[in-house]
């Protein structure tokens, strides 16, 4: 079985490092000194990283160094300064509505790619996954997490919002009511509630993570890539279609799959 460390990186910046092991991606945090805590320079290193992906991924594994999947926010970016070359809090809150949605924008789109229809994105999650960090292992397909991983959103405890695109993944996973109940509480959701409530695919103990998240990729490649493709699509459109529409785009879906298997396809 490959390992995480054996592959040459095709990507290493600001925290972040992409490498590429056939069809199989795997985009690592590595700063486990600070457990991984973000910074608008590794949300940056997150999007490259993304559009730094060769064509044959189909399977992206997210996976962060040392004892946390992510802490969360840089604390830093709670002190006057900021960090540097970027703009504080305060210098934000200053800016035009405009300045700022594109600014949030901008580092929103750490969190959107690994939704795309052309990969299947595994977030394997150990230790702190707290805020940021939590909305990061969110934006994944799926979610394999160690026995000892605890989920938080602090953001309202902070006087904010989960801003990096959690919020509507987890109210499709969880529910409107509890999803309410776990951001306005802060409070810890460990393994065994995450796997009940649906957060986690897959709990294992924290050593077998990294294989039971391979284990999963090999799964996911069994699969011919444009079925999976194909379904995934039908997928993710599921919630905002009515009964009759995803019956039409299953009709359409299907059409397209046996036009290719019998190779008349476009």
């Amino acid at each position: 079985m490959t390992t995480f460390e054996n592959t040459e990186p095709v990507f290493e910046k600001d925290g972040v490092r992409l490498t590429v092991e056939d069809a199989v991606a795997t985009v690592t945090l590595t700063n486990p000194a600070k457990r991984n805590a973000q910074t608008p320079a590794l949300w940056r290193a997150l999007t490259e990283a993304g559009r730094s992906l060769p064509g044959s991924v189909r399977v992206v594994i997210l996976r962060g160094e040392g004892q946390s999947f992510s802490a969360g926010l840089d604390r830093q970016a709670f002190t006057p300064e900021g960090f540097d070359g970027e703009p504080s809090f305060l210098d934000m809150a200053r800016g035009s509505d405009a300045d700022l949605d594109a600014l949030i924008a901008a580092y929103q789109e750490a969190f959107t790619w690994w939704r795309r229809n052309d990969v299947v994105s595994i977030a394997a999650v150990q230790g702190h996954a707290i805020g940021a960090g939590f909305q990061l292992a969110l934006a994944c397909d799926l979610r394999v997490v160690a026995d000892d991983v605890r989920f938080a959103m602090r953001e309202t405890s902070l006087g904010l919002v989960p801003d990096l695109t959690g919020t509507h993944p987890l109210v499709s996973l969880v529910g409107y009511a509890r999803a309410l109940e776990i951001c306005a509480t802060g409070r810890f959701v460990h393994a065994d509630e995450a796997e009940r409530i649906g957060l986690a695919n897959i709990v294992v103990p924290a050593a077998e993570l990294d294989a039971a998240a391979q284990d999963l990729s090999a799964a996911l490649l069994a699969a011919p890539r444009a079925a999976v493709v194909e379904t995934k699509a039908l997928l993710r459109g599921a919630g905002e279609r009515s009964y009759e529409e995803q019956r039409a785009a299953e009709r359409a879906a299907q059409g397209r799959r046996l036009r290719d298997l019998a190779g008349l396809g476009d």
